[in-house]
């Protein structure tokens, strides 16, 4: 295809596209059309923060409907680099559109970006094709009733109960209520979780805790005794691994609980501890100085979430070092960490934890809490090195949500593929498809809320409270949610199951969001679907690590293509009311009304049949 000017997801115009480690060079051809004639253009590019370069393109090829001219730009240093063009004589330049698209401009406008990223940059393989599912370790399965050993929590024993939220004496969020989730519960339903083709759990906060979604740390190195013991966890890590399964924790690294053993406000270990001991050990780990209004630094002005200083060499070797934090939960069986906050860490700390993590070996992975394009994000006035080879492996990947969602509410669909795209391009191959794609966490709107929903954008919780789908919302929501994770178990990255969302489980907000599992249901249409999608990337290697192909954005078709090594398979989306016939692979293929078709063919020999959901 011969494009106006220049497109950066061509390999006509620039070869290889995406992000490349650093040492390879990339050749870039523009195309300017005859009645331009003859020019002088430059390419102008610099390195993140850096002066621009200007080099100039030496005519390629000269035809009747325009000439090509061509560069070739070799990175020398890992980081991010902006280009466009510039016509020069013509005094006009060239900056990047939609869909990577090129469009001329007398103004300044967008550039392009180049991420350039270690050579040696590697991530686990046997997380790329596989399926996670995430728990909510308090609400996914309790295997048996059991006292409440604590005078200050609520043991919840109707698991239908709504999760409490309405403010305490003290004028906080509860947060106390337990339903009884733990370590053997999930661990009798690992045959549950492989028959749906999980081969990945991402726990939520494991470690001692004094509230039910235990980011408020109180001990690193035992597990909370509501869920088990640390001798339970190991044998959920070893009965899962005989599933299939294996098992990532979550790491709350940037701050404390105010009622741990290593703050210790509340007294509850004694009399030790930084807030009433100013020699003790864990003091150095905190900030306390009259300027802040409870006497110490903490997590966003929260007086129960103190923050650790990242910088202080004990902290840092007791999380990191022989036989800390991360050395102590990979030797009982985990397989890797997701770190909370990421963003608040500061990059040489990641890197710590990396290494402590693949100490461990080079299938034990590292993920990272981001919101937003994590190769571009700047948190603290600091551009982030999250992935450039010697940080994490992948983060959380809530663009690609939230283009799924704004997809079926019906946005322009070429401003979602163009979103798509740029994650794309951005992203090294080897975080890329690693990425966690979801659609609901613990901390968003479950997603068939999300989809059929009202929105709850301004709204406090006591107007999500029991508020529920209507019966016509629900059925929309029912298709809404099938085609949504369809698009997350097809793109680039493993997809990520929130527990009960294969059984339509509905909630706004935390905390209604993280509801106990209703094992009850009778909703049977979703996890078959969740199931066949897992057996096709099992199946096909163009969902492990295969190239992503934009064929149509127009309308209310999504239509791309996945490239393998052996196979590839092209996805057409139809979010609207009418059935159409779109073609793939050259051959007629029908996409219901909200619905979607795949088609899979070897890069050989075509594979039977379409996969369609009606």
């Amino acid at each position: 295809m011969m494009h106006t000017f220049f497109n950066s997801t061509d390999p006509a115009c620039r070869e290889p596209v995406g992000a490349i480690p650093v040492g390879q060079g990339i050749t870039f051809t523009l195309h300017l059309p005859a009645e331009y004639g003859t020019l002088s253009p430059r390419l102008i590019i610099h390195r993140d923060g850096q002066p621009q370069a200007e080099l100039i393109m030496e005519m390629h090829e000269r035809g009747a409907d325009g000439t090509l001219y061509r560069v070739r730009f070799m990175p020398g240093e890992v980081g991010l680099y902006f280009y466009h063009f510039d016509l020069y004589s013509d005094f006009r330049k060239i900056y990047r559109g939609k869909l990577g698209e090129g469009y001329l401009s007398w103004e300044s406008g967008p550039e392009w970006q180049i991420t350039v990223y270690d050579k040696d940059f590697i991530t686990p393989e046997c997380y790329k094709g596989g399926v996670q599912y995430q728990i909510f370790p308090d609400r996914f399965k309790e295997s048996r009733p059991k006292p409440m050993p604590f005078a200050d929590r609520v043991y919840r024993t109707n698991k239908h109960g709504e999760p409490y939220f309405w403010p305490t004496e003290t004028g906080g969020s509860l947060n106390l209520d337990y339903f009884g989730g733990d370590f053997a519960g999930i661990q009798e339903k690992l045959p549950y979780l492989q028959e749906m083709g999980v081969t990945y759990i991402y726990l939520n906060p494991i470690f001692e805790a004094h509230s039910n979604h235990r980011y408020n740390t109180a001990d690193y190195l035992n597990a909370d005794p509501l869920l088990g013991t640390n001798e339970e966890f190991s044998a959920l890590c070893d009965a899962a691994k005989k599933h299939g399964i294996r098992i990532i924790l979550d790491g709350v690294f940037s701050h404390t609980g105010s009622d741990s053993r290593y703050f210790n406000r509340e007294g509850r270990y004694g009399n030790g501890g930084a807030y009433h001991d100013v020699y003790s050990p864990y003091r150095c780990w905190y900030d306390f100085s009259s300027r802040y209004k409870c006497g110490y630094r903490s997590w966003w002005g929260f007086d129960t979430l103190p923050e650790v200083n990242e910088d202080t060499p004990s902290y840092r070797n007791f999380i990191c070092g022989k036989g800390g934090v991360i050395d102590t939960w990979l030797s009982r069986g985990a397989s890797g960490f997701r770190l909370d906050v990421a963003d608040e860490l500061p990059d040489d700390f990641i890197e710590e934890l990396r290494k402590a993590v693949k100490a461990h070996g080079p299938d034990k992975l590292l993920m990272g809490e981001v919101w937003e394009d994590a190769t571009t994000k700047i948190a603290y006035d600091k551009r982030r090195t999250y992935l450039l080879g010697k940080g994490l492996d992948c983060v959380m990947n809530y663009p690609f949500r939230n283009a799924v969602l704004d997809f079926l509410h019906g946005r322009p669909v070429e401003e979602i593929a163009d979103r798509i795209l740029s994650i794309c391009e951005n992203y090294p191959a080897p975080a890329l498809h690693c990425l966690m794609n979801f659609l609901s966490t613990h901390d968003t709107e479950r997603a068939i809320t999300a989809l059929a929903g009202e929105s709850s954008e301004g709204h406090d919780r006591y107007w999500q409270s029991g508020r529920r789908l209507s019966a016509v919302q629900y059925e929309r929501g029912i298709k809404m949610l099938t085609m949504a994770y369809a698009m997350i178990f097809t793109l680039p990255g493993v997809p990520s199951i929130y527990y009960g969302d294969e059984i339509a489980m509905q909630g706004y907000r935390d905390p209604f969001n993280r509801a106990y599992f209703d094992w009850e249901s009778s909703e049977s249409r979703v996890r078959p679907v969740l199931r066949q999608l897992a057996e096709l990337r099992a199946e096909c290697d163009a969902f492990r690590s295969g190239d992503f192909q934009l064929v149509k954005a127009e309308g209310d078709i999504l239509h791309y293509r996945r490239v393998g090594k052996t196979q590839s398979a092209e996805m057409i989306f139809n979010r609207g009311d009418h059935l159409l016939c779109e073609t793939a692979f050259g051959k007629a293929a029908e996409v219901n009304p909200h619905g979607f078709t795949i088609l899979v063919e070897d890069n050989v020999r075509p594979l039977p049949g379409y996969f369609k959901i009606r």
